[in-house]
């Protein structure tokens, strides 16, 4: 355990996410560990072997949960494979850096609450640039194509729905990690 877990569980937490301690550890170590990070007893999965961590992940989802997995040993990879988002961390083996969708370069938990939180904003996103950009092509080409809009006010428009769908991807670079 790192000085900064039980802040990265308090930020998993606050964006609606429940933490569960998967491990392969015995239940007194990881009951322990997961007091310490404030994690409850009912999300302590423990003595875990690595071949059942798939079971796990594989429970989880069947239960209707997205899963994200964060792992960093080999004993993770198949885990990290099957999960919706395998979160992997770059100061781990190269087996759990190759099996996740997602390699967090420093070796602290905290840098996947900030990645979860980019991943949805950038969703956010572009779910705004494609309802401008649909708006404007359920609007305005039809107008243009009847002939009641005039075509140097459409082209215009169009240049300004580019404009305002790159100024408004731009804003993604304003993105600050919490810590």
């Amino acid at each position: 355990m790192k000085d900064t877990s039980a802040e990265a569980i308090t930020r998993l937490r606050a964006l609606g996410l429940t933490p569960v301690l998967l491990t392969g550890d015995n239940r007194a170590v990881a009951e322990s560990v997961a007091r310490e990070v404030a994690i409850a007893p009912e999300d302590v999965i423990a003595e875990v072997l690595p071949q059942d961590k798939v079971d796990v992940v594989k429970r989880l989802q069947g239960e209707g949960r997205s899963v994200a997995m964060v792992g960093d040993g080999v004993n993770d990879a198949a885990a990290l494979a099957q999960a919706d988002l395998g979160l992997a961390m770059g100061t781990g083996t190269d087996a759990a850096i190759e099996a996740g969708d997602l390699t967090l370069v420093r070796g602290d938990l905290r840098a996947a609450a900030d990645a979860i939180r980019l991943a949805r904003r950038t969703f956010g996103t572009i779910r705004s640039n494609l309802f401008w950009a649909f708006a404007y092509n359920v609007s305005a080409l039809p107008l243009a194509a009847a002939g009641l809009l005039n075509p140097m006010i459409a082209g215009a428009a169009m240049a300004f729905s580019s404009v305002f769908v790159v100024g408004n991807s731009l804003r993604l670079r304003s993105f600050r990690t919490a810590g």
